[in-house]
């Protein structure tokens, strides 16, 4: 049974944060359900989030994020695009949105028509891996 049971979890996609500085500081997330992904860009200076949901992100007038855990908070923005199944807000400080990845257990993405929920689990590291990418120009 230990085998069967160990071969279930091998066989499982791990779903964890990931930091990359290609082609810009990037920060990563896959998970059934979603796809997030926060980069800098330090020729424009500016940040963005683009998240990703198989059922797309239907017209409305506002998104929100909503991190639940240790030091919750929801931030709000009238201020958004979306293209196919991907929502995007950019802008020049992140720091809210950096703190709720890092500190959190989970993120709700929401508009009035859709919600996603994303797990923090792993997150931090990759997070101040970013953090750290975004003070500094890649060489």
């Amino acid at each position: 049974m230990r085998i069967l049971i160990a071969l279930v979890l091998l066989t499982t996609p791990a779903h964890a944060w990931e930091f990359s500085t290609t082609p810009i500081c990037t920060l990563s997330h896959s998970e059934s359900g979603a796809d997030v992904q926060v980069t800098y860009n330090h020729a424009t200076a500016l940040y963005a989030i683009a998240i990703t949901s198989p059922e797309g992100w239907p017209g409305a007038p506002a998104f929100s994020i909503r991190f639940d855990g240790a030091r919750p908070n929801t931030i709000s923005t009238q201020t958004f695009q979306t293209t196919d199944q991907t929502l995007t807000v950019t802008d020049s400080g992140f720091g809210n949105v950096l703190d709720g990845l890092e500190f959190n257990s989970t993120a709700n993405a929401f508009t009035q028509t859709a919600a996603i929920t994303v797990s923090l689990d792993g997150a931090p590291g990759p997070v101040q891996q970013f953090r750290a990418c975004t003070t500094a120009p890649i060489a």
